[in-house]
């Protein structure tokens, strides 16, 4: 999503005004109302920034500092047990999975006040699936303002009203292939979950704007490599352009590319791929120019640059990088990358020419299974 600024001017009287009510601190000449405080050296508003955390038991919303991407402090509240997805529809509403043994699984909702990070619980919440279910990985549009769900051998869609309350959208769920994760390109147009019945492909759907209906592209799914046995694909993502979707591959020890042709959804595969990543890759997260995958089993972060036209992954000078962690996440321009490590989360500053990861600060949160930065 872009970087959403309002353009602010005001009387000195009524920037008085506005910061005595508001609680702006001296330094600040004009506040935008649902944005926030104006800084006396700029005229543009920020929309505030923040990184949700999904940890055992709990949902914590950081606070980011634009200037320097460190994580402030955290808004909590009590959430699944366990969860292999999140996912923000249009910065209003927050949605987990909870991905716990007990049946039937739900889908945990939030509304999220963006100018002052408060969560507060959507009406209806939690929202129940079928009996048979096992929700797992979550993907949104915007769009369509539907949620996707990863089930068992389908796909739940969700159509969320004003409150952010869900309702099941006509003819789901949706038959799929054995996914856990999901995800949407950045126009909401597709939709692509990564299906791990051997040897393993990508399936991909056209999502209908209106109703948030899916249906199924010619060709889908599409085979990552029929020689190779079982890859077990999982994490997936659409890169920041738009063009092109990458899947890890675990049990190869790989990240497989391909190239989403417009408007039909078909998915052709990136020559050269599937690309080396490290052993057991768990996580895969676009930022920018640059693609990061975090490998389970030998602790590092693999990064890779993207070309532009073709997709090609061309693994960063240094990586993988000496970083032991899971979930990944990244702001909206490519600068900062967070990561879990250990019992935190830590942020790192990307460089821009070379995509290589520098960090700035560290900030405590046990067990975070799935991060999303929010804007």
């Amino acid at each position: 999503m872009p970087l959403r600024t309002a353009r602010c001017t005001a009387s000195l009287l009524i920037c008085v005004t506005l910061i005595a009510l508001s609680g702006c601190s001296s330094n600040d000449h004009v506040v935008c109302p649902g944005v926030g405080c104006c800084s006396s050296n700029s005229d543009a508003c920020v929309a505030p920034q923040y990184v949700l955390a999904n940890g055992p038991n709990q949902v914590s919303l950081f606070s980011v500092d634009p200037s320097s991407g460190a994580l402030g402090s955290p808004t909590t509240v009590t959430g699944p047990a366990q969860s292999l997805g999140m996912a923000v529809l249009d910065n209003q509403f927050v949605y987990v999975s909870d991905s716990g043994l007990s049946a039937p699984t739900a889908i945990d909702g939030w509304s999220l006040n963006i100018g002052t990070g408060a969560l507060s619980n959507v009406p209806g919440s939690p929202f129940a699936l079928g009996p048979l279910s096992l929700g797992t990985g979550l993907a949104a549009s915007t769009t369509a303002q539907t949620l996707y769900v990863a089930d068992f051998l389908q796909i739940d869609a969700l159509k969320a009203d004003a409150t952010g309350a869900l309702t099941v959208v006509p003819g789901s769920p949706y038959p799929s292939g054995n996914n856990l994760f999901l995800t949407t390109d950045i126009s909401g147009q597709f939709l692509f979950p990564s299906e791990n019945d051997p040897p393993g492909s990508i399936g991909a759907f056209t999502t209908d704007p209106t109703t948030g209906a899916l249906t199924q592209v010619g060709g889908s799914p599409f085979q990552i490599d029929p020689s190779v046995p079982d890859v077990h694909p999982e994490s997936i993502v659409v890169d920041s352009s738009g063009q092109f979707v990458y899947v890890v591959l675990v049990t190869s020890g790989q990240i497989a590319g391909f190239s989403i042709s417009r408007p039909s959804g078909t998915l052709t595969q990136i020559p050269g791929s599937p690309f080396t990543a490290g052993t057991t890759p768990l996580a895969v997260i676009s930022a920018g120019r640059y693609l990061y995958v975090s490998n389970a089993s030998d602790r590092t972060l693999s990064g890779y640059s993207v070309d532009p036209s073709s997709g090609v992954l061309t693994e960063l000078a240094g990586s993988p990088f000496s970083i032991n962690t899971g979930a990944l996440a990244a702001n909206t321009s490519g600068t900062y990358l967070y990561a879990s490590v250990a019992d935190e989360i830590t942020t790192f500053r990307i460089d821009g020419t070379t995509g290589a990861l520098t960090q700035v600060s560290s900030t405590p949160f046990s067990g975070a299974s799935v991060l999303t930065f929010v804007q």
